[in-house]
């Protein structure tokens, strides 16, 4: 396999804002009171400080977009955006397509640490000091460090890390269906986190997610070169300058750390870290000097869009957002596969 000396040309990047501003768009204006685009687009320039513009809006409507829309679209740009590019890392570390951000355990460790927490009445998930998404991040913590003592006692290979994850995972998830049995009367208020949500009380979730977000990406974009040059193997990359073991670890823990955060505020949703970069992999290149930004990109986007679709299929109840992403994200990639002559990998 050789490496693929792409760049992120300005008019893919172009095309990458422009889906995410779409999604935006349609997530601040689409609801139970409909609000026009331009109004939003005029609501979103009235929010940057120090800019005024006449959106137009009543106060209410304004409330509406600014306040209790918009920290909720935030919440979901963030999750989609950290699943996605979390879940291109995993891939380009492990030199496999079809890992996710949980490969290691931290569905299973936030799951354990929110059912611990939920059963104890430690809070209900929401705001910014509540102990749920505290426990569950330190949940998924612990399963990443769990599943990477168990690999490194295995012989330090990738192989021994991933059969690692897979074991901490399911122990893990005993432990949380016995918690679970010992205190039936939370099973449906821990069923309804499991199958995520990007629901927030204000701007304490989005907050709370934001630095861990800037610290994964950073980190990726920073080796997305490596990643490249991983691709044709340790061997070959060592023999160009490239410490393998290094690389992997420092990606692995930045994804890790960003899975974990995302997974504190949301819940489990799956789907995101696997279809999104498969997309822009068939879409646009195996590069991970092109696949890292715009998974952050189009991450963001399918997550605005799929909880616009949880809010408003079945009003006015809301679908659990976990069902709505895999609803949407198995056929369309079935179709992708089938549409694309390209060597995914």
């Amino acid at each position: 396999m050789t490496i693929e000396p792409a760049r992120l040309r300005a008019g893919t990047l172009a095309a990458g804002f422009a889906v995410l501003l779409v999604a935006v768009v349609a997530g601040l204006g689409l609801g139970p009171v409909g609000i026009a685009p331009q109004a939003v687009l005029y609501a979103l320039v009235d929010a940057l400080p120090g800019v005024s513009a006449d959106s137009g809006l009543s106060s209410i409507h304004e409330a509406i977009v600014q306040e209790v829309r918009l920290p909720r679209v935030v919440l979901g740009l963030l999750v989609g955006a950290t699943l996605s590019v979390s879940g291109a890392a995993y891939q380009g570390a492990f030199r496999n397509p079809l890992v996710d951000p949980y490969l290691l355990g931290v569905a299973a460790g936030a799951g354990l640490g929110a059912t611990i927490a939920i059963t104890q009445n430690l809070g209900d998930g929401s705001g910014f000091t509540d102990l749920v998404p505290l426990s569950a991040f330190a949940g998924a913590l612990f399963a990443v460090a769990l599943s990477y003592g168990a690999g490194y006692i295995g012989g330090r290979s990738t192989a021994s890390l991933v059969l690692a994850g897979v074991a901490v995972a399911s122990f893990l998830t005993a432990c949380q269906t016995y918690v679970l049995q010992a205190n039936s009367d939370a099973f449906r208020e821990v069923y309804s986190w499991i199958l995520g949500r990007v629901a927030t009380s204000g701007w304490s979730e989005p907050l709370l997610l934001l630095p861990y977000f800037v610290v994964a990406v950073a980190v990726m974009l920073r080796y997305r070169r490596a990643l490249d040059i991983l691709a044709v193997g340790d061997e070959e990359a060592q023999a160009l300058g490239i410490d393998p073991r290094r690389v992997r670890i420092h990606v692995v823990v930045a994804a890790s750390l960003g899975a974990a955060a995302a997974v504190s505020v949301s819940g489990l949703i799956g789907f995101v870290g696997i279809i999104v970069p498969h997309v822009v992999r068939l879409s646009f290149g195996t590069s991970y000097r092109v696949l890292i930004p715009l998974s952050i990109l189009f991450g963001g986007a399918f997550m605005v869009l799929a909880d616009l679709a949880a809010r408003t299929l079945v009003e006015p109840a809301e679908l659990p957002i976990g069902v709505v992403t895999a609803f949407l994200g198995a056929p369309f990639f079935v179709v992708v596969l089938r549409m694309s002559r390209r060597e995914v990998w």
